[in-house]
């Protein structure tokens, strides 16, 4: 049959095939689903917008191998000024670098030298580590460390006259922190190297965290800073090493927003024609590589260099001091491991461990 088309009241009857119309048919239900297809398209496309971003970079500084891994927009760019970042403190901070704000101070001679805000807050930071462990922490050590060869890796075992006649120039209460102005004494030489990995990392965090950051870990020499969980969810896991075979694990922990900073004996050492080993964390009491029965100090905090000076301090102090300054100040947990292969954990961190070694554990309360 045919059907009968009207175009216009003057316009002749026109017979129309109907062919005709199944073509119109097809036509507007493909229109339809190419509007469906781009409207599903569009559906998705903030969805898509918001996936995180993957980025990851490495750096030498600091005389340490450096990896930062962050996820979120800008991430790649993000990374790119935290190297930038990195590399400004490393030429600030550095001992030998004569345009440094150390190497001015160590070579100002007892004169006031007016330093930059990333050196002050280091420096004050590190005073507030000393005077709360009496001094295991002190960062004019440094000519002690270097008689020791440690800062050239020229080890020797200097003499004990040698050893006497720094000691004097050892001595953190001397030093002057007024806002940017330090003043040391006359042969006193400091190195923040007990803390700036620390403070490295916090200001790194930062830096990310501000740019929208909200999923990174920031691994300094073994310094580690973590922002928020993983992708998934699920915490960091952080293996401590094994002081005893520093190539394995000692346990492993879930850690959140948090930053974990290790100390031990197996970094740089030396040993002598006996097997003795001197390691580079100098007792700043003796003048000697600390020996108090502690192979690997392990501090878990929200500051990095805090934890980096805790690290650092506690070890020098012992099992027994360093169990004090924990339960007597809080805000840190730690973990160590003595010479007789033992591991001791504090509670905070009993629920989120994996001791993967055959070491006995003790858990501290």
């Amino acid at each position: 049959m045919f059907i009968m088309k009207v175009n216009s009241v003057f316009s002749k009857p026109q017979r129309i095939h109907p062919l005709f119309y199944i073509r119109i048919v097809l036509l507007l239900l493909t229109g339809i689903l190419l509007l469906s297809c781009s409207a599903s398209e569009n559906s998705k496309s903030p969805a898509l917008s918001k996936k995180p971003i993957q980025a990851e970079t490495d750096v030498f500084a600091m005389d340490t191998f450096i990896t930062l891994k962050a996820y979120g927009p800008d991430a790649d760019t993000l990374l790119e000024s935290a190297k930038d970042r990195i590399a400004a403190l490393e030429k600030l901070l550095s001992v030998t670098d004569s345009d440094s704000d150390i190497w001015k101070l160590n070579h100002a001679n007892g004169q006031s030298t007016t330093v930059g805000e990333d050196t002050a807050a280091i420096i004050r930071g590190a005073i507030e580590i000393s005077t709360l462990t009496d001094g295991a922490l002190d960062i004019s050590v440094y000519p002690l460390v270097s008689a020791w060869g440690f800062t050239t890796g020229s080890y020797q075992i200097p003499t004990e006259d040698t050893i006497q006649s720094l000691l004097p120039y050892v001595n953190y209460k001397k030093i002057v922190l007024d806002a940017l102005c330090v003043t040391l004494p006359y042969g006193m030489q400091i190195d923040l190297g007990a803390a700036a990995k620390g403070y490295t990392g916090d200001v790194i965090a930062a830096l990310l965290r501000e740019g929208g950051i909200s999923s990174a870990m920031l691994n300094l020499g073994g310094n580690v800073h973590t922002i928020g969980t993983k992708q998934d969810g699920s915490p960091w896991k952080i293996a401590i090493a094994n002081p005893f075979t520093p190539q394995t694990n000692l346990l492993t922990l879930d850690i959140t927003n948090e930053v974990v900073i290790t100390s031990g004996n197996y970094e740089r050492y030396f040993t002598d024609e006996n097997g003795k080993r001197y390691c580079h964390i100098i007792d700043s009491k003796t003048g000697y590589p600390a020996d108090h029965g502690i192979v690997s100090m392990t501090i878990v905090g929200d500051n990095g260099l805090t934890c980096d000076a805790l690290s650092t301090a506690l070890y020098v102090m012992g099992a027994e001091k360093a169990i004090e300054v924990w339960q007597e100040t809080g805000g840190f947990e730690m973990i160590f491991v003595t010479e007789d292969k033992t591991i001791y954990l504090t509670e905070g961190l009993s629920d989120r461990y994996t001791n993967i070694s055959n070491l006995p554990l003790i858990i501290l309360s």
